[in-house]
């Protein structure tokens, strides 16, 4: 069964993007193995917010992967390069966690997380805090949320001052 890990930067106090949705102060390190981390993965799974910062970048699409965005709002005939799911959400994750092949990553904003953790739908969270404080913004997790418990299976220091933490959802 393909799990569902959302994995995302953070800043020390807890954010995944500044207050306008920047995510400019996220540096690339070359001691990450980003190559290594885009293998894990053959689809990734978006909200409309994050959808959209990434069409204002030019890319809707990563490259090997399958991208589902979640909206109800986004007209899928004018985005042809993803698929755009916006009812049966439920049943399209179901589907997609029986699939053979890799796992889903779930990527961006903090609301569609919020959703799909609660509807137990995630299985890790892969957090790389960044060592940058930014004072406000789109938190990690969105109020309201349910409190759940983790499980810590990973753990990496990198020189940068970045560290990564990989935790099960219990």
């Amino acid at each position: 069964m393909a799990r569902i890990r959302y994995a995302v930067a953070m800043s020390l106090d807890g954010y995944v993007a500044g207050p306008k949705g920047e995510s400019d102060w996220i540096a690339i390190d070359p001691e990450v193995d980003f190559a290594a981390m885009f293998k894990d993965f053959d689809t990734i799974l978006v909200g409309r917010r994050t959808f959209e910062t990434m069409a204002q970048a030019g890319n809707t699409a990563i490259p090997g992967m399958k991208t589902i965005v979640f909206s109800r709002t986004l007209q899928p005939a004018k985005h042809p390069e993803v698929t755009v799911v916006a009812e049966n959400q439920t049943e399209v994750l179901k589907s997609l966690r029986r699939k053979p092949g890799k796992d889903i990553w779930l990527f961006g904003g903090s609301s569609l997380f919020g959703s799909l953790l609660k509807e137990g739908f995630v299985d890790t969270v892969e957090v790389s805090v960044i060592p940058i404080l930014l004072g406000g913004g789109i938190p990690l997790l969105s109020a309201p949320a349910d409190r759940r418990k983790l499980e810590l299976t990973g753990h990496k220091i990198y020189k940068s001052g970045r560290v990564s933490l990989q935790y099960a959802v219990k």
